[in-house]
Order: structure tokens, then sequence, then C-alpha cells
């Protein structure tokens, strides 16, 4: 449960750094690059490892 809880928060923490990153760098290429980085964290974070344990 808590590794569940300090990987959301990471997570949340990473979106929040990619925010402030596309905020002051505003590109559209930038911008699918990040969606794909948060895209591939939250298929980890939420659906990788869901059948062990």
């Amino acid at each position: 449960m808590t590794d569940r809880l300090l990987a959301s928060f990471a997570f949340a923490v990473f979106l929040g750094f990619l925010g402030i990153l596309f905020w002051f760098v505003p590109q559209w290429d930038l911008g699918i690059v990040l969606a794909l980085t948060l895209a591939l964290a939250f298929w980890d974070l939420f659906f990788h490892d869901r059948g062990k344990g």
C-alpha cells in the first residue's frame, strides 16, 4: 500500500516538473514528447506489474 502511495507522489512530482518545463518552453513538439513521457510513466505506474504479487 505504501509503495503505491509513494509511487503516486513521485508521479505527481514528475508531472509538476514536466508541467513547469512546458510552461516555460511552450513548443508543440516538446509537448508531444512530454505527453508520451507521461503516458509511459502512467502505464508503468498503474498497469505494468499488476499481475505480480
